[in-house]
């Protein structure tokens, strides 16, 4: 039997051995979906808090309860660990390290590189390797597969690999791992069938393209429409301003069209690791052969400038009260990057919070899945939200709406409220203590 055919066999089974390289977002729910489903999963961090985290079952991420770790460990299907030796017995590897970028916002593809490393020593025939890594097209064929041929194992004869975009969203009620379908695109044909019967175990859709370089492509272009959109209505929040147009009732309107149209909505900045990161991979790879993505350059400029945009105006609302914004109290409602998640990754709150300590301001924040920020060593702690709290703030700041901020009291004790995510309805500005974005 061919070593395809064995793996393939051995995946109907569920005889194969996993090893997630990487327990973050990404890793560890796939690392426990497999799990679920009966395989042997190895997880794979060079992070021991979170290893160990693990191994109490104690969960680390808000879409992973502990009481999921617990009974999956406890099954026996699921092991951590931080020694990469599990690689030399697992069938696959799926690698789900990060891919930040550097200050200069050319991709860092170091941990890809160290992945590829690690996998190269352990590397055996009849493995199969899949990279989640977000990172630019031909990493997988043109860095990838060189590292893991140094071992003397040669693609498509001893081993397969391909490339499948992680999708996750966190803090999504909706759409999880399980029901966003899946893209995969191998080196070969071999590696994409192999990799969409591995995740059609799992996953409710798994969709294989030509390949890699598809794959790859693919998750810059979903982020780049994104990253676009987002551009046009920050800038065109800051046009209804100068307008005294209200743009969220502009978008309630032009939502209203059932054709040709997507809502997309302003906010304080952009923040995780995938919208400000990925399109700009695009654009250095662009770079790389001569073209220049100008659309795509573009866009990253009003985003960028919006926890600026945002200091901006609440200079002017203090301003209308005889305010400055030296010495101002200011409380911000929110650390994180997006609703209801403990992830700070890009978040503008944090290039706002620096901004107005610069400019003199008095900051607390509020924020209960962030108990404690360090921004270029300015500590904070999360206060609790008090009425008393409330009231001897001169501007409560709302960046991230999480659903559990009481934002009825917030409105009754607050003197003034600069409302960046759309928290209150029309209505609610009647009262006068209100502005939005």
């Amino acid at each position: 039997m061919s070593l395809y055919n064995e793996l393939r066999a051995k995946i109907q089974n569920k005889k194969v051995s996993i090893a997630i390289m990487g327990l973050g977002y990404v890793g560890l729910p796939i690392a426990l979906e497999f799990a679920k489903k009966g395989y042997k999963v190895n997880g794979l961090d060079n992070n021991r808090g979170r290893v160990q985290k693990l191994k109490k079952g104690s969960s680390y991420i808000e879409d992973v309860s502990d009481k999921e770790i617990q009974k999956i460990i406890s099954g026996g299907k699921f092991n951590v660990t931080t020694n990469d030796k599990i690689l030399s017995s697992s069938d696959v590897v799926i690698v789900c390290v990060p891919t930040p970028l550097r200050k200069i916002k050319e991709p860092d593809i170091s941990y890809i590189i160290h992945a590829s490393r690690a996998i190269q020593k352990h590397i055996h025939p009849g493995q199969l390797i899949i990279v989640e890594s977000t990172t630019y097209p031909g990493t997988t064929r043109d860095v990838i597969l060189p590292e893991l041929e140094k071992s003397g194992f040669f693609h498509g004869k001893d081993f397969f690999l391909a490339f499948s975009p992680e999708r996750i969203d966190p803090g999504n009620p909706k759409f999880n791992l399980v029901n966003i379908p899946k893209v995969i695109g191998g080196i070969n044909q071999e590696g994409t069938d192999l990799g969409k019967l591995l995740y059609s175990k799992i996953l409710k859709k798994v969709i294989g393209v030509p390949n890699a370089e598809i794959a790859e492509v693919t998750k810059l272009l979903e982020n780049t429409f994104r990253i676009v959109n987002i551009a046009l209505i920050n800038e065109f929040s800051m046009l209804c301003n100068k307008l005294n147009i209200d743009v969220w009732e502009v978008l309630k309107a032009a939502s209203t069209k059932p054709f040709g149209f997507m809502p997309f909505y302003p906010g304080p900045g952009i923040g995780g690791h995938c919208i400000p990161a990925d399109p700009m991979y695009l654009s250095w790879k662009a770079q790389t052969v001569g073209f220049e993505t100008k659309m795509v350059d573009l866009a990253a400029k009003p985003n960028r400038l919006m926890p600026a945009y945002v200091v901006k105006r609440i200079r002017g609302i203090l301003k209308k009260d005889k305010l400055k914004l030296k010495d101002a109290k200011i409380l911000v409602l929110g650390a994180a990057y997006k609703k209801n998640v403990n992830d700070l990754r890009e978040s503008p709150a944090l290039d706002i919070i620096q901004l107005l300590k610069k400019n003199g301001a008095i900051i607390k924040y509020h924020d209960t899945y962030i108990p404690y920020l360090n921004i270029h060593g300015l500590k904070y702690r999360s206060c609790k939200l008090t009425p008393s709290i409330l009231k001897n703030q001169d501007l409560i700041l709302i960046v991230t709406d999480h659903s559990d901020v009481n934002y009825s009291m917030v409105k009754k004790y607050a003197t003034k409220i600069f409302d960046t995510r759309n928290v209150y309805s029309r209505e609610d500005l009647e009262k006068g203590n209100i502005e939005k974005l």
